[in-house]
């Protein structure tokens, strides 16, 4: 599932498309990736709109267009962002097309656990997210330990999973916080002391802005020496002592990690 870097990723793809009229709109009514959402006031309030701006947080992204509209989207699994030419056939998957004099906005989801959410009015949607963003001011060590504090039966790598606490991070993002924390994914936070949590947002924030750095601006590879390389096989190891990753799952999620280095 896109994370905090892959969804600002995608949500810059439509870029090329700021401060154009979108000429038409066209979707799948009938699709789930519109349920909670009237698609008829889609098509409705944007055509003849200008895309004005966007922005991520977390998984969601939010797009701005004019006469107080804004569409949200949520990538699920499987869903895509991509901009093509003005005489574009859309496929089966292609859900939604905004459609613009020079190009056409597509957002793509096969599996369709993705979401696309509209919102008319000056004020914020009541669905995008209240949590702080990761990278601003008020990730502080203070908000880390009282939003641990009330999950402290929980294993630490499932409360990392939590989009009410920790917008956009999800299952590769935390094995790899928890490994450079050296903490165990499995270790209830009640027993993490005052100097773990505060391990655990220093990691939480180099991750998150290494990511958007490499793979926010281009979909980059990481560095070879992050633990991503080796989760995904069962053949993986640590990078640092090149012993076999242990694997459980935690939280519901398959979960890769160090022994020595979490023990």
């Amino acid at each position: 599932m896109p994370e905090l870097a892959e969804v600002e990723y995608y949500r810059k793809q439509w870029d090329s498309g700021l401060g154009a009229k979108i000429t038409s709109v066209e979707l799948h009514r009938q699709k789930r990736i519109f349920r909670g959402s009237d698609p008829r006031d889609i098509v409705r309030q944007l055509t003849g709109r200008r895309l004005q701006f966007s922005i991520a947080r977390g998984k969601q992204m939010l797009f701005r267009f004019s006469g107080d509209n804004s569409l949200g989207i949520h990538l699920g699994m499987t869903g895509t962002l991509r901009t093509e030419a003005p005489g574009f056939r859309s496929e089966k998957h292609d859900h939604l097309v905004l459609r613009q004099t020079k190009r056409a906005l597509i957002f793509r989801d096969p599996r369709q656990f993705g979401r696309v959410k509209f919102h008319h009015g000056k004020s914020e949607p009541p669905w995008w997210s209240a949590a702080p963003e990761i990278g601003s001011a008020d990730f502080t060590t203070e908000y880390v330990s009282e939003f641990l504090s009330r999950h402290t039966r929980a294993p630490i790598k499932a409360v990392l999973l939590l989009q009410n606490g920790f917008p956009g991070i999800g299952n590769w993002m935390a094995d790899e916080i928890l490994w450079r924390a050296k903490i165990a994914p499995d270790a209830r936070v009640a027993t993490l002391s005052a100097a773990r949590q505060s391990a655990v947002r220093r990691a939480i924030r180099f991750v998150s802005r290494e990511a958007l750095r490499v793979i926010g601006h281009d979909n980059s590879d990481l560095p070879k020496s992050w633990l991503i390389h080796e989760r995904w096989s069962n053949k993986g190891v640590c990078p640092r002592h090149k012993i076999a990753l242990s694997r459980a799952t935690i939280g519901g999620r398959t979960t890769a990690w160090c022994a020595r280095c979490q023990p």
